[in-house]
């Protein structure tokens, strides 16, 4: 069995999440989320980039084309956010494509917008961008 990379900094972000959707629940637009998130970060010492201008590569060529997810986290762990009903194939598509374009170990897809918070994990394994959860 493999280890889990970024074990505690992922659990310290969605613990965050938790605390986020605890106080405020369902219902919000997802920019809401976002600026309560930042606080809490702040908070709880996480250190993160809103928003972060990230280079993408080809072959090991930076392109012009930049991402830009919704967190950067630890200078290493993508948190791109939601606020709707439930995740969509779109959605893991975004944070799959912004692991591969970027080349970071590991993204965060979390849902603020349904009965329950949902998150998944997907790590960006060194083999030729295979993706675990």
């Amino acid at each position: 069995m493999t280890d889990l990379i970024f074990k505690e900094e992922s659990y310290k972000i969605i613990g965050c999440c938790f605390e986020v959707y605890n106080d405020l629940g369902p219902g919000f637009l997802e920019a809401v989320y976002q600026e309560a998130l930042s606080i809490e970060f702040s908070k709880q010492g996480i250190p993160f980039i809103e928003q972060a201008e990230m280079n993408v590569f080809y072959k090991g060529i930076e392109l012009k084309k930049k991402y830009y997810p919704d967190f950067l986290c630890f200078d290493e762990i993508i948190l791109e956010i939601k606020a709707m009903e439930t995740f969509s194939p779109t959605d893991e598509s975004q944070l799959l494509n912004y692991l591969k374009g970027t080349k970071k170990p590991l993204g965060l897809l979390v849902n603020f917008g349904g009965e329950k918070l949902q998150y998944k994990r997907f790590a960006n394994t060194k083999k030729s961008a295979n993706f675990r959860r």
